[in-house]
């Protein structure tokens, strides 16, 4: 990681903090979160924060989306934003993982995400960035997020599992 060092922030431009689960059990629901701050360390004191506003969540559905925003899904009127503040850094060379606490509609949880640097470049705007992805699976129950319905075939809407995608583009700072 020390290849990396510095105080990044993620483009938003260029990245994308992403999910996708099942639905009805037979496809895939993709959905990302288009605001956000964060800030990334990486050094021998290695840091990442990021801030989520719930509010800011798309599926491409704006009916689907009223009812992830209500009190069945994030609630965002009582809960605005979801966190997630690294503990640990375990990357060697470009891969490795990223433990932290997850924090949704106020319940922390543990997670671990694994990551994939991709390298590191200097655009035509002089900016240093590092790309890289970093995935991880939760449970959304863990985090209060219980709303399901069942089908007629048999089965429920909606998975537990959520997998999260984060492609990120992270631009020195300074």
């Amino acid at each position: 990681m020390s290849n990396y060092a510095g105080t990044y922030a993620l483009d938003s431009t260029h990245s994308r903090i992403g999910f996708w689960l099942r639905h009805a059990m037979v496809t895939k629901v993709h959905g990302e979160f288009t605001d956000y701050e964060s800030n990334i360390v990486i050094g021998e004191d290695s840091s990442a924060t990021a801030v989520i506003k719930t509010a800011s969540i798309d599926t491409k559905n704006a009916d689907r989306d009223a009812h992830v925003k209500g009190e069945d899904f994030f609630d965002v009127a009582k809960f605005p934003e979801m966190t997630f503040t690294a503990t640990d850094f375990n990357i060697a060379g470009n891969a490795g993982t990223v433990t932290g606490d997850l924090t949704i509609k106020g319940i922390t949880k543990p997670v671990t995400l694994d990551v994939e640097i991709f390298g590191e470049a200097v655009d035509p705007y002089d900016q240093t960035r590092v790309g890289f992805e970093a995935t991880t699976k939760i449970n959304r129950k863990d985090f209060g997020i219980d709303f399901n319905a069942p089908l007629g075939t048999g089965g429920v809407l909606l998975s537990e599992d959520i997998n999260i995608v984060i492609e990120g583009s992270a631009i020195r700072q300074g």
